[in-house]
């Protein structure tokens, strides 16, 4: 483990801060200018940054958590590649190593949005990859808890810290996802609280995990369009679904496909574009029956075998 990277990462500075801060000290440099208040930084950065490493691993595995460093062999691989990829993640889970599909839109999605949502979860973990995508409200949770229902694998990227549940009622999709063989991460250490400006850095996680973008409903504005526009700049294939032209929900997605986005229009078109991009899936779609609604997971998914 690299012991620079996960102080600095207790720091929990903007990463574009700590990207140019890297780029003009590198890590030792920009380790000893936070620690002595040579850079601006606030009390509580300093001293973070003034824990010894040991000190962070021991708290980390007492609380079930552990740091991935970019040097790592336990790095995601497509991440890694990037420019501005974190130089560490905290994790608590299992990182898969099979090929990943985000899945993003909107917190303020319609029932139909959330119905979608769910069923392309299901049908890419019934297919054998995994699911990646911001655990937030909406869309994102829904395609989450598409993966649970289908016993599939799910990653969940967080603008917080892994001991806060944001938003709370998604604590048990977290632990669901976890037992599942899937993960939980960020970038921000433990105790981060879930403030607005960490969450659009958050999307270039997403599409730096992922091999492909699904967009199912997105406003003009919005972290799904910025993971839209990260994927883009990755080299990411991007998918949309085309929705009512005088939807705000669908405003997004539509523009995306003006502008090249492939559009898909169920989960069936869906994995046959993904296979494209992936290679033949892994398995075989299944009938479903469990619930897509906010904040529940159904007793007919709660009593699956996932990580029995």
């Amino acid at each position: 483990m690299n012991e620079t990277a996960l102080r600095l990462a207790y720091a929990g500075l903007h990463p574009e801060r700590l990207l140019g801060l890297l780029a003009a000290h590198g890590e030792h440099g920009t380790l000893r200018r936070l620690r002595d208040g040579r850079v601006k930084a606030s009390d509580r950065v300093r001293a973070a940054v003034g824990v010894p490493g040991p000190q962070r691993r021991h708290e980390l595995q007492n609380a079930g958590y552990r740091f991935v460093s970019r040097a790592d062999d336990g790095y995601p691989h497509g991440l890694a590649e990037l420019p501005d990829a974190p130089r560490g993640l905290f994790v608590r889970g299992q990182l898969p190593s099979r090929p990943a599909v985000g899945i993003v839109g909107t917190r303020r999605c319609t029932s139909y949005g959330k119905r979608l949502a769910f069923e392309y979860g299901a049908a890419v973990a019934q297919a054998g990859w995994c699911v990646v995508s911001g655990l937030a409200r909406g869309i994102d949770g829904a395609a989450h808890r598409g993966v649970v229902a289908a016993g599939g694998v799910g990653v969940a990227v967080l603008g917080n810290g892994l001991d806060i549940s944001y938003p709370p009622e998604h604590a048990d999709l977290e632990s669901h996802l976890v037992r599942g063989g899937g993960a939980i991460i960020s970038e921000y250490p433990p105790g981060t609280p879930p403030e607005g400006w960490r969450f659009p850095p958050r999307n270039r996680i997403i599409s730096g995990l992922a091999s492909a973008v699904i967009v199912v409903e997105a406003a003009v504005k919005g972290g799904a369009l910025i993971t839209a526009n990260y994927a883009l700049d990755h080299g990411r294939p991007v998918f949309a679904v085309p929705g009512d032209v005088r939807r705000s929900s669908s405003e997004g997605c539509n523009r995306l496909i003006r502008d090249g986005a492939h559009p898909v229009l169920d989960p069936d078109d869906l994995i046959e574009e993904l296979s494209l991009v992936l290679g033949p899936p892994r398995g075989s779609r299944e009938p479903l029956r469990e619930t897509c609604d906010e904040g529940s997971l159904t007793s007919a998914s709660q009593q699956m075998t996932i990580g029995t």
